[in-house]
């Protein structure tokens, strides 16, 4: 039986224990950190595969920022206030003398039509932006999403709004709005799963 003979010492190996360089010991030992990979393999799912272009990424990043996504809630929330607005007009005329002729005129009617529409308007574009822009930098800064971003964002529009009023009605506003916004999100993701 031959007696067994100790390697020698790699010489760079001496160097790096000597300093205690082991973050250079573990590129020594692992080797260089680049990987070249000529076939990328993608698996497929559903479908044919297709990579984003610069561009479609661009536009992707653009839709998906706090900023955009504010001023999309914004009008959305000006549309849909108009159209709640018209329909509460129509549902509850405003007379607002009652020693007055009865009869109202085509005219004042629909003054008072476009002014609950412009109010209503207003205050849900207001909302609506405020809400998504507050959710989408809670989002962007927990890097998370899930029901507490809604749930924070309705606390603090619920409270921004409601400090018109007050400290109490801000604190009833944040209150009321994080749980509003709460049992939304949660039956929205009870109806999507």
């Amino acid at each position: 039986m031959t007696e067994y003979v100790k390697p020698p010492v790699d010489p760079d190996l001496v160097k790096f224990t000597e300093k205690n360089d082991y973050d250079a010991l573990a590129k020594y030992l692992v080797g260089n950190n680049y990987r070249y990979r000529e076939n990328i393999i993608i698996p497929r799912i559903l479908g044919p595969i297709v990579i984003k272009t610069n561009e479609e990424k661009m536009i992707e990043a653009t839709v998906e920022s706090c900023p955009f996504k504010s001023i999309t809630s914004c009008i959305i929330g000006y549309g849909l206030g108009a159209a709640v607005g018209l329909f509460t007009s129509s549902l509850m005329p405003n007379v607002t003398d009652p020693t007055a002729q009865q009869t109202q005129t085509a005219r004042e009617i629909l003054r008072e039509m476009k002014g609950a529409m412009l109010s209503y308007a207003k205050n849900f574009a207001i909302l609506g932006a405020v809400f998504s822009g507050v959710e989408c930098c809670i989002e962007s800064a927990r890097g998370k999403s899930d029901w507490k971003n809604g749930t924070y964002a309705g606390g603090v529009t619920g409270g921004l709004i409601g400090l018109r009023g007050g400290l109490k009605a801000g604190l009833f506003g944040a209150a009321g709005f994080a749980a509003f916004s709460t049992v939304i999100d949660y039956y929205m993701h009870q109806r999507g799963s």
